[in-house]
This record gives C-alpha cells, sequence and structure tokens, in this order.
C-alpha cells in the first residue's frame, strides 16, 4: 500500500522523470525519488525517519551492516558517516520518505510520555547496545496507517499544510512507543552520552570550517577527553578527527558539485590549509579526484 501510495504521489507531482529528494509542504518531510540503484559510496546521514516504499538499500557503518526495504523503517539519532548502496527491485524506481525529528517535538513527546509513566523497553538498555546510533525495524500496522495518512494529507495541499506537522508528530509518538524507540529517548536525554555527543555532533556540523581540537569538543561535552572520546567512537564508530574529516570533505563535494567551485576553492572553505592534502584524502574517501565531479 506504501508504494502505490508513493507512486501516486509521483504522478501527481509529475516527478516520474525526478531523480533525488524533494521537500514536500509539510516541514521537515521530503520524498525520495531514484530511477534505479546505485553502488556503495560514502554519505552522512541526517538523523530522522527513512521509510521505505519501493526498493531496498544497505549502509555500512564500521563493521556493522544494516539492510532496510520494502516494509522497513530506519531511525537515526545522531548524523552518521557511512557508506550506502540502493538497489531497484523488478525495474520499479526506488522511493522513500525522509522525516525530520525535530527536538522541541521531541522532548515535548518525551515529557508527555513520562507522565503517563511509559516505560519503553529498550530505554532501559544501556548504551552499548544502541547499535552505533542507527536502527531499522519492521514497519507495524500502527505505524503503517500513520504513514498512510500522511501519504494521503501530501496528495493533498491543504491536508499537507493542516494537518501535515500534526500527522509527523503521530509518527514520532509511534517510534517512541515502538520496538525502535531507543534512538529517538537517548537522545532526549540531556544528561546522557548518547545526547552529548548528539550535541557534539550538531556543532561540528555547523563550525566544521573552523579550526576545532578534540579537547574543545570534550569541554563542549563537559566530559574528560579520554570519556569524550570512547563515547564519540561507540555512537559513530569514527575518532572525533576521522568523523570532521568526513564532514568536510562531504561539504566539499556538494560545493564542487553544486557550485562548481574549483577544488582548492572548496578546500579552503571547509577548512583546509593544504590543496594537496586536500586532493589526497578526497581521492582515497570518494575513489575519484574532485575534477572528475566537474566533467
Amino acid at each position: 500500500m506504501l508504494a502505490r501510495l508513493m507512486q501516486s504521489y509521483v504522478d501527481l507531482k509529475s516527478l516520474n522523470e525526478f531523480e533525488g529528494a524533494v521537500d514536500t509542504l509539510i516541514p521537515g518531510v521530503r520524498f525520495y525519488r531514484a530511477n534505479q540503484g546505485s553502488p556503495r559510496q560514502p554519505f552522512i546521514y541526517r538523523p530522522g525517519i527513512v521509510v521505505m516504499g519501493q526498493g531496498y538499500k544497505e549502509i555500512h557503518l564500521g563493521s556493522e551492516t544494516v539492510r532496510y526495504g520494502a516494509g522497513n523503517y530506519l531511525v537515526l539519532g545522531v548524523p552518521l558517516p557511512l557508506e550506502c548502496e540502493a538497489f531497484a527491485e523488478n525495474a520499479l524506481p526506488i522511493l522513500s520518505l525522509f522525516i525530520d525529528v525535530d527536538s522541541k517535538l521531541l522532548h515535548k513527546l518525551v515529557s508527555r510520555l513520562a507522565e503517563q509513566n511509559f516505560r519503553s523497553d529498550s530505554y532501559a538498555r544501556p548504551l552499548a547496545n544502541c547499535g552505533r546510533g542507527i536502527k531499522s525495524e519492521h514497519i507495524n500496522s500502527k505505524f503503517d496507517q500513520s504513514i498512510q495518512r500522511l501519504l494521503w494529507a501530501m496528495h493533498d495541499d491543504n491536508e499537507a499544510i493542516i494537518l501535515g506537522s500534526n500527522i509527523v508528530e503521530e509518527i514520532i509518538y509511534r517510534v517512541l512507543t515502538g520496538a525502535n524507540s531507543q534512538v529517538l529517548f537517548d537522545l532526549a536525554r540531556h544528561d546522557g552520552h548518547y545526547a552529548r555527543i548528539a550535541k557534539v555532533l550538531s556543532l561540528m556540523h555547523a563550525n566544521f570550517a573552523d579550526p576545532i581540537t578534540v579537547e574543545s569538543l570534550a569541554e563542549q561535552a563537559n566530559m574528560s577527553v579520554s570519556g569524550f572520546h570512547r563515547a564519540f567512537r561507540q555512537v559513530t564508530t569514527e575518532t572525533p578527527l576521522q568523523y570532521l574529516k568526513k564532514v568536510r570533505l562531504s561539504k566539499a563535494k556538494e560545493l564542487i558539485v553544486s557550485q562548481g567551485l574549483r577544488a582548492n576553492d572548496a578546500a579552503m572553505q571547509v577548512g583546509y590549509l593544504s590543496p594537496s592534502q586536500f586532493s589526497r584524502e578526497f581521492k582515497r574517501h570518494f575513489h575519484t579526484t574532485p575534477r572528475s565531479l566537474l566533467n
């Protein structure tokens, strides 16, 4: 049913030739379509909820591989540097939804659940079992009905504008009360290591071009350097400086592709002082040269 509703939305919005992600009229909700799959390549996944309607993806984070496709949803609490492969099936396009999780809304829902003495079993598990901040789960009937309501609202501009945000709130509630709740609960815990690392990651993404040290990041997290380093790797599988390098390279790639910047200019804008070092690390990470992206 989700695949049919997504394809109906494609037809309605004349997206049958479109490739990539497009914003919808519902704040924080994007629709993704691709005609065919794509090979394994590095990405920085944004935090949020991903719902697959058609096709499937495999994401690789360190030594872990997570596969999710039609009938699954994925929850990411923090932006993660990973590698992704996309696969189309039966000559049909890949279709999916991406839903942002607004921090104010998340904290409101968690507070209201606490008022009702709600206690998720997964919420009680320690951070070490949180699956590196990324979880895939089967779509149950209640979650499926909520996503269907969202897709129907997307078909009508008035419903999207007036009702869309309320349906998004319902979907986040479904995640918080479902089997895949721990990532969002941990994100809402201000005093927990996961939430502290999430805060630092947000700062890194906002200030990636500035000089950044592990010591300054640990101070922002109000943790010792050794404790911060350990918690950071537990959530992202990367050291802080490895993560920062991947953020800078991904941002540089965006600048080269979207704005046509030369490699040296892109390198300077993302915080590299050495153009030659940038070119070496870019090729090592993306298996191609910056110049090849402009051809």
